[in-house]
């Protein structure tokens, strides 16, 4: 019999700081956020129902995705903090599917963070990083086509609208952006 043993978590390192946000590796210390976000009104509405209802299954989707990513990639979801106070209010990752040619940006906040700019300073924050630290030459978003917020931030990210996407027998919206060529900030 083979002994597959769990693989050794990656520690919450802090990828980037902002004025005012800090976002961080997610890890298994965090999944009382990640069970509150993930059954967020927001969440629930525009990205879906994942199925995380305990604190064990937001482990468990910690360690297969989260986790996952950082060691297949070398990125993926960060859990986004607030630097004054430590409070978490969101997450902004980069996620690389096996629907799609190139990493698409996301991002969601708890309810009561919403629309108080953390979307965008963490977003091209993590623009900036895509392009510079990783070298990533395009990067993707795609959105529910009724969450106007995100559209509206991903518009200003400078991603445009390619056309739909078919995921989960749902419509949603592509954008895209070329990061190849773009000068360093």
């Amino acid at each position: 019999m083979i002994d597959r043993e769990e693989p050794v978590e990656l520690p919450a390192e802090v990828v980037l700081t902002t004025p005012r946000l800090q976002l961080v590796r997610v890890t298994a210390a965090d999944a009382p956020f990640v069970l509150d976000l993930l059954n967020s009104p927001g969440w629930l509405r525009f990205i879906g129902d994942r199925g995380v209802r305990t604190l064990g299954d937001a482990r468990a989707y910690i360690r297969d995705n989260y986790q996952a990513s950082y060691r297949r990639h070398g990125y993926g979801g960060y859990r986004v903090r607030r630097v004054a106070d430590g409070v978490s209010v969101g997450m902004c990752g980069l996620f690389k599917r096996d629907t799609l040619d190139h990493p698409d940006i996301g991002f969601a906040f708890l309810t009561g963070f919403e629309g108080q700019g953390y979307g965008y300073e963490a977003a091209s924050a993590l623009l900036t990083y895509a392009r510079q630290t990783l070298g990533l030459p395009r990067l993707l978003a795609i959105v529910n086509p009724d969450n106007a917020p995100s559209i509206g931030l991903i518009e200003k990210l400078g991603l445009r609208y390619e056309g739909p996407y078919l995921t989960s027998g749902r419509v949603i919206r592509q954008y895209g952006r070329s990061l190849a060529g773009e000068p360093a900030q």
